[in-house]
């Protein structure tokens, strides 16, 4: 103590013995972190988990093969290095085969897209579950949710973390990853999808976004997000592009099937030319389930025109298919159309587009006549979200087709698929070309048939025309004299075209009629002694007379 003292120059006075130090109660340190340090944890665990279930169904799966087949080519360690590359190439990751027939490298980066649902899923269902929080007998039902950064990284680095060891062990395997894809890949997928189980969790909220995001947006931009009319315009607008991309993807699929039907044939001889064990050929039936979205999505991209590619130089497409190169024996892609110029049955695919673009503009006329706010869209404003849902429909098509296609190998192989910019191009053409001027048609089409019913004109005294106050007395102008009142100068289109936001404008309204009524002594029938002796006087000319009793005589 006396070493302090020379140290610092000065002495502490001396505390109180009978007020000892405060400090925080043990019990409220305790229960802080208990309540910090779960959600994080949670979190953690539940994207590990998630991880760890999606790698450990592509191992059962693939082991299951690997022991079935009749001609192992390797052990069960590198039966377990195809599974951890098949699970990072559903994560979108493009994967290099070291020992091509070649010799040098070969790119392998097409994408089943049914094997994406499965992490999707996975992430979206941890993240989901580590938000609301773990289900423990005796808890509260409205217990608050988790923060949703704690929530989201927990899962988001939990699942990560995994990935990370995934790709390091499948590096030493035969289909390695590449870094440059998996670095980008994988963490876009966790960051999409736990954002997604986040969002969920909160009861999907549609309201604006937080300070801190909005902060980082322009203007103009901010303005719109902050506007709940442009709110409910943008989702229109996404509601109408969802069921274009719907129309789209279905109208791929059912141009595959026709196709697979008219060549069943070779279909059949490529599926039993790849092997004959019946392993090997679930291997196969499940790979081409797996490939079936893909194979959609180039359906259609052939029916909006620019095709998709079968390797370097060959296109193929409704107008004109180039002859493809030689193709490994597989049965979808028996399935492309014939080499040759087009003829008027690959031409009627265009009403695949046709029928997308319909289905746009019946879903953007519905919101603009129903009025996604006060009133109807005007018609440049359904044109523009007409134009704003074909945007959306193209950037989401031009993603998907990024998605879908990619390289089998090198050279005439290093592209298979559609390429994505011309797709995205061809579906804003087609879409806004049949989406906006049948958007305004149907606007105006639906405005001219609700009109006799929501205009609320009525015939006035007199047989002049007059604006029906709801109350069963329709009046005029002429009738009120020459002042007009809010119920005249409103807007008579729809339901609600005169809504008034307050109290005092309802009763502005209807100021035009007569407060009390008219005054007793403006006319004798007002009279309460005269009306009351019409009344009696009525009442006994109505009334039967009663006949008089006989008298009694007296004996």
């Amino acid at each position: 103590m006396a070493l302090v003292t020379q140290t610092t120059g000065r002495r502490f006075p001396a505390l109180p013995l009978s007020r000892p130090l405060s400090r925080p109660p043990r019990t409220r340190v305790r229960d802080r972190l208990r309540d910090r340090s779960p959600g994080l944890g949670v979190g953690l665990l539940g994207g590990a988990l998630a991880a760890g279930l999606g790698l450990g169904s592509f191992a059962v799966l693939v082991m299951v093969l690997w022991i079935s087949s009749p001609y192992p080519d390797s052990g069960p360690d590198g039966a377990l290095h195809i599974a951890a590359a098949l699970w990072l190439l559903a994560h979108g990751t493009e994967l290099v085969r070291v020992d091509g027939l070649s010799g040098a490298p070969a790119p392998v980066g097409i994408t089943p897209l049914l094997l994406l649902a499965l992490p999707v899923w996975l992430l979206h269902r941890a993240a989901r579950d580590a938000t609301e929080g773990p289900e423990e007998e005796g808890a509260a039902q409205d217990a608050p949710l988790l923060p949703v950064r704690t929530a989201w990284l927990g899962v988001v680095t939990g699942y990560l973390t995994v990935g990370g060891g995934v790709a390091l062990y499948a590096s030493g395997g035969g289909l390695r990853p590449d870094w440059a894809s998996t670095a980008v890949c994988v963490p876009l997928l966790a960051m999409a999808a736990a954002g997604a189980g986040v969002w969920t969790a909160y009861g999907r909220p549609r309201g604006p976004l937080s300070p801190r995001i909005l902060y980082l947006l322009p203007r103009l931009v901010r303005r719109r997000v902050l506007n709940p009319g442009a709110r409910g315009r943008g989702l229109a607008a996404g509601r109408a592009a969802g069921a274009g991309i719907a129309v789209f993807v279905g109208g791929g699929a059912l141009l595959l099937a026709v196709s697979l039907v008219g060549h069943g044939g070779a279909a059949r001889a490529s599926f039993l030319q790849l092997t004959e064990a019946w392993s090997g050929r679930i291997a196969v039936l499940l790979l081409c389930l797996a490939l079936m979205p893909n194979a959609a999505l180039w359906g259609a991209a052939y029916a909006l025109g620019p095709g998709f590619a079968l390797g370097a130089g060959h296109v193929t497409g409704p107008s004109a298919a180039d002859p493809a190169p030689l193709l490994p024996p597989f049965p979808l892609l028996s399935a492309v159309p014939d080499a040759g110029p087009g003829t008027p049955l690959t031409w009627a695919v265009a009403a695949v587009p046709v029928a997308a673009g319909l289905t746009t503009a019946w879903f953007t006329a519905r919101a603009a006549s129903s009025g996604e706010g006060r009133t109807p869209w005007s018609g440049g404003r359904t044109a523009a979200n007409a134009g704003l849902a074909a945007v959306l429909c193209a950037g989401a098509l031009a993603a998907l087709a990024a998605l879908s296609g990619g390289p089998l190998g090198s050279d005439n192989l290093a592209h298979i698929g559609p390429v994505w910019w011309q797709t995205g191009a061809a579906t804003l053409a087609w879409t806004t070309v049949v989406a906006v001027p049948t958007a305004l048609g149907l606007r105006a089409w639906r405005l001219r048939w609700r009109r006799p019913k929501d205009t609320g004109v009525g015939v006035g005294v007199g047989g002049r025309a007059g604006v029906s106050t709801g109350t069963g007395m329709p009046t005029s102008s002429a009738d009120l004299g020459t002042t007009r009142t809010p119920l005249e100068t409103a807007p008579a289109t729809t339901d609600d075209a005169y809504e008034a936001s307050d109290p005092y404008e309802l009763e502005a309204a209807y100021d035009f009629l007569p407060a009390d009524l008219p005054s007793p002594t403006l006319s004798p029938w007002y009279d309460t002694a005269s009306r009351e002796a019409r009344w009696a006087a009525l009442k006994e000319a109505s009334s039967t007379p009663t006949p008089p009793e006989p008298e009694e005589t007296q004996p």
